[in-house]
């Protein structure tokens, strides 16, 4: 069984910085593959950005050049680094993991259907 727990989330002005943090505990081979999804309210779950334990990483266009995702495999932990945020990068943020392979393409990597595991949650709001 894998446990998924995130915190760091919080209030920020826009153009600010956040650090998520996701505690992670179970099999190995589930944490495989593990990444960071965001979601707003009547709005899908979107991938933001993934990480495999050979530490590949995977961004979609609205972060990338400003989020920066890392892990510790002995922890195990994952990270998000959120730098010059945007009002639109409000939303639940979930950690997730699943196993290795589905971190192979962008596609499947950032698709919330590949998920096995997901975290509770933790909001971000940007504000002006």
């Amino acid at each position: 069984q894998v446990q998924l727990v995130e915190s760091g989330g919080g209030s920020v002005q826009a153009g600010g910085s956040l650090t998520l943090s996701c505690a992670a505990s179970g099999y190995s081979y589930s944490l495989g593959c593990m990444g960071w999804f965001r979601q707003v309210p009547g709005k899908e779950r979107e991938g933001v950005a993934t990480i495999d334990s050979t530490g590949i990483t995977r961004y979609s266009n609205s972060v990338k050049g400003r989020f920066t995702i890392s892990r510790d495999n002995a922890k195990p932990a994952a990270y998000l680094q959120m730098d010059s945020l945007k009002l639109e990068d409000t939303a639940m943020y979930y950690c997730a993991a699943r196993p290795r392979i589905y971190c192979a393409t962008v596609a499947n990597s950032l698709s919330p259907t590949r998920v096995e595991y997901w975290g509770q949650g933790t909001q971000v709001t940007v504000d002006s």
